[in-house]
């Protein structure tokens, strides 16, 4: 049996604006997006005109890792924070530099990216939607 962990990230609104930000930030390509207007319709569920452009659920590739999305159902709210907390590993430290500058563009940097004991370039930043990332860079100084 195989298992894989997908970091799901629940938006308020913003999915479309996630996904093309991540798009840039993690060279991350889109498998799949389909908004709750393009769902199979429900008599009994009827989607809302303001939710039919809204993300019902993407799937981002980043590396070899799933990256879901999808935004929240008008009248329902995501807690925008720490909800989710994704770490990025990779062997080279220009890569995760690039990587953590990129996501700190109108983001708050938890930790700067630093050499550490467990890895010579380590980081902890939230970007501007509020979702924390730990840059790992693999390798000991």
């Amino acid at each position: 049996m195989t298992m894989r962990l997908s970091p799901y990230l629940m938006m308020n609104g913003n999915a479309k604006e996630a996904i093309q930000f991540y798009e840039k930030a993690l060279g991350a390509k889109v498998l799949f997006n389909q908004t709750f207007g393009e769902m199979p319709e429900n008599p009994e569920f009827p989607i809302p005109e303001e939710a039919k452009e809204l993300v019902s659920h993407a799937m981002l590739k980043v590396g070899e890792t799933d990256l879901m999305f999808s935004d929240m159902f008008p009248g329902q709210n995501s807690q925008t924070g720490d909800q989710v907390t994704i770490c990025i590993s990779t062997n080279d430290i220009e890569k995760s530099k690039q990587i953590f500058e990129y996501l700190s563009q109108d983001g708050q940097v938890k930790m700067p990216l630093q050499e550490a004991f467990f890895s010579p370039a380590y980081g902890i930043v939230s970007d501007k939607f509020g979702v924390t990332f730990q840059i790992y860079t693999e390798g000991q100084q």
